[in-house]
């Protein structure tokens, strides 16, 4: 097997002598890239954003950008990577670099004092600026900043959502991310979109007695974990990545699933959807643009851009979290997911899934192969998610609506839950006082208080139980007043 190699800006490198933990930021910055910085080690403040050539959406390749300090260098075997240094050019050898066009407008327009989060934002405004169906808006963003979070040329602000900035202030920032324009026909990352990506390799890297294992199908995988179940298995290591910087954790084997071909498709049948669970929720998100209304209200909510480029479903629904965010969603939709081991699959409904604080009917050497969602759709859907910021933040309370509301009836009403019980669920209770009675104030409220029973919420640093139960209840109190505005405008 050829040795795990990497590319960064232009130049291939061996990944040796590094560890099989060894992120790619300190991977970088031991060699002398230190653009990029360690803020949080969490990716939470995106000071450690770099670029990696992905397979596309509209095009062959796609920029993406992630945080290189949650990324273990190995998983990148084979991969492009450009990072702050690389994307400003130089004329000839020896000579001063010219700055990018997304460089340029953060100097001219003050987006950066101390600097330190700087080359972050960089990596992240670049993504943003090689997006491929990026284009000029119609309008510039109203005065009154209904739409502030686009400019007049199609930056959404949303791609900065994990870039902290401690000193600067916001305004400039945004000031330079509105004004950068199109790519140059000549632009050398412009024109890499045309070509295929990398193809993924098979990857047995080995050092310091811990493996990092990348199968080439899901056959091998399955094999694999049946000879290993002990092993990690990672998609984006968001959640991986976290546990190696802050708690230490270190696994003899960790197998990779990311690029499983069969583990990335999406197919729309006739009476389902299937998500493969190793697609980003970034890319199911531009996949599927907007056809599952209620994931297209999750996405914008759930972490931040840089998370959504590497985290996967089949990941925050692994992990058993009951603060996760999709499973609200996912419960609502009346979904199941395909789990995979080397005997075969079976379909379990996701309301049947979780049996226990981070715990699941899911065996040793089983993964989950894909998520079904159910069609048609309720057409009233609305996931609303309480927390103490607007984005990139955990859920004190997620709650996910989807009913079928019929010449005035509610026909039928599926309510997801997180963060009032050690595992997600369904709100069975408040789904039965609503079914077959009239959508009116007095069945809302009735039922509103039936939610507010619902779980069992408890008292921790981001909210009381008593909060978690009355947001319960008036979750449920915003949703009518939704319905009803829309129907009376």
């Amino acid at each position: 097997m050829v040795a795990a190699r990497i590319t960064v800006n232009g130049k291939e490198t061996p990944i040796s002598p590094a560890t099989p933990h060894t992120s790619v930021l300190d991977f970088l910055r031991e060699r002398g890239l230190t653009g990029a910085k360690e803020g949080c080690a969490e990716g939470e403040c995106g000071a450690c954003s770099v670029l990696v050539a992905r397979p596309g959406v509209n095009k062959p390749t796609d920029w993406v950008a992630v945080n290189a300090c949650l990324v273990p260098v190995a998983a990148l075997d084979g991969q492009e990577v450009v990072t702050s240094e690389g994307l400003a050019t130089a004329d000839a050898p020896g000579t001063p670099a010219t700055l990018h066009p997304v460089q340029e407008e953060m100097a001219v327009r003050g987006g950066s004092q101390c600097g330190y989060c700087t080359p972050g934002f960089i990596c992240s405004m670049a993504s943003e600026y090689y997006r491929p169906d990026r284009c000029a808006s119609a309008h510039a963003p109203s005065a009154d900043g209904t739409d502030s979070e686009h400019g007049p040329n199609g930056f959404d602000l949303h791609a900065l959502s994990g870039n902290l900035c401690r000193c600067t202030g916001y305004r400039p920032i945004r000031d330079a991310a509105f004004a950068v324009g199109a790519p140059s026909e000549d632009d050398p990352l412009a024109q890499r979109r045309e070509q295929s990506p990398p193809q993924p390799v098979a990857t047995a890297y080995t050092q310091d007695d811990s493996a990092f294992l990348r199968p080439s199908t899901l056959a091998d995988a399955l094999r694999l974990l049946r000879e290993r179940p002990e092993a990690a298995v990672v998609a984006g290591s968001t959640d991986w990545g976290v546990e190696v910087n802050i708690l230490s954790r270190r696994a003899h084997c960790v197998v990779a699933v990311d690029r499983l071909p069969e583990l990335r498709e999406l197919r729309v049948a006739s009476d389902h959807i299937e998500i493969g669970a190793a697609q980003t929720l970034t890319e199911i998100e531009r996949r599927l643009d907007g056809s599952v209304p209620l994931l297209a209200e999750l996405f914008p909510q759930f972490a931040s851009r840089l998370i959504r480029n590497s985290a996967t479903l089949g990941g925050n629904l692994g992990t058993g979290s009951p603060i996760g965010d999709s499973p609200p969603v996912l419960l609502a939709l009346e979904a199941s997911l395909v789990l995979a081991d080397a005997d075969g699959e079976r379909e379990v409904p996701l309301c049947d899934y979780f049996t226990g604080y981070r715990q699941s009917v899911r065996r040793p050497g089983e993964l989950i192969r894909a998520v079904r969602i159910p069609l048609p759709l309720s057409p009233v859907t609305a996931f609303h998610k309480i927390a103490k910021r607007r984005f990139d933040d955990i859920s004190s309370v997620a709650v996910a609506f989807a009913l079928d509301i019929e010449d005035g009836i509610v026909r039928t009403a599926r309510i997801g839950l997180g963060g009032v019980a050690a595992t997600p669920i369904r709100a069975l209770a408040t789904e039965a006082a609503l079914e077959g009675r009239p959508w009116t104030a007095e069945t809302v409220e009735a039922a509103a208080r039936v939610l507010q029973t619902q779980g069992t919420p408890m008292d921790d640093h981001r909210a009381s139980a008593g909060y978690r139960s009355a947001m319960l209840g008036q979750s449920l109190l915003k949703l009518y007043a939704q319905t009803t505005e829309a129907v009376s405008s």
